[in-house]
């Protein structure tokens, strides 16, 4: 099992890398997250994190920029009726912690922006994933997703609070960050999402 190369990269695409290692060419599938996270082509020294798919038929490789990414691909694809092709959209379409949060919130209108994924399937998908990120250790602590997000469950049904912390994400605040925004919003008679997300970014120290 190849679980990661160290080379020079060759050629970098938005879903496919090529890194030669000891002058043998590896063609790893990629998600554009980790396309845009590599370095420019002729680049040395580049470490990239792989999975190996054998089937019948074919030997794939795929690369990740990330230890999360990887373990995400792998629970991704353990789900029935989605391959390589679909674990890795999912993960073009989010960030591990984006992904934790679409999760968290069951999300299904977020999901289905991923593409070939319709409301149904991303129905699924979040079923099938709302255990992941409490039960696997590793995914919880890499993605810095806490043991509770208050605002953002309780509104988990598109209520104000849900709407905020959806906002906040979408900025690029972590889990941990909107926890914190969110924090003694309900104490304080705050209900509105617009109260909400202006009470937050003032704990925020502002938006991005």
């Amino acid at each position: 099992m190849i679980v990661q190369l160290t080379g020079t990269l060759v050629e970098v695409l938005p879903t496919h890398a090529v890194i030669d290692c000891g002058g043998v060419g590896y063609e790893l599938g990629i998600s554009t997250i980790t396309a845009s996270s590599l370095p420019a082509a002729g680049t040395s020294g580049v470490t990239i994190l792989t999975r190996m798919i054998v089937r019948e038929d074919a030997q794939e490789l795929y690369g990740f920029a990330t230890r999360e990414e990887r373990a995400l691909f792998d629970q991704l694809r353990a789900i029935s009726g989605v391959g390589s092709k679909l674990a890795l959209a999912v993960l073009s379409t989010f960030t591990p912690a984006q992904l934790a949060t679409v999760v968290t919130l069951q999300d299904t209108a977020r999901m289905s922006q991923v593409p070939g994924v319709g409301k149904k399937k991303a129905s699924r998908l979040l079923v099938e994933l709302s255990d992941v990120f409490q039960k696997n250790g590793e995914l919880k602590m890499l993605v810095g997703l806490t043991d509770a997000l208050p605002a953002a469950k309780e509104g988990a049904h598109g209520g104000p609070a849900a709407e905020a912390a959806d906002a906040l994400f979408s900025m690029g605040f972590t889990s941990a960050e909107v926890e914190l925004a969110l924090e003694g919003a309900a104490e304080a008679g705050i209900s509105s999402t617009k109260e909400l997300l202006s009470y937050a970014l003032k704990r925020l120290g502002g938006d991005r």
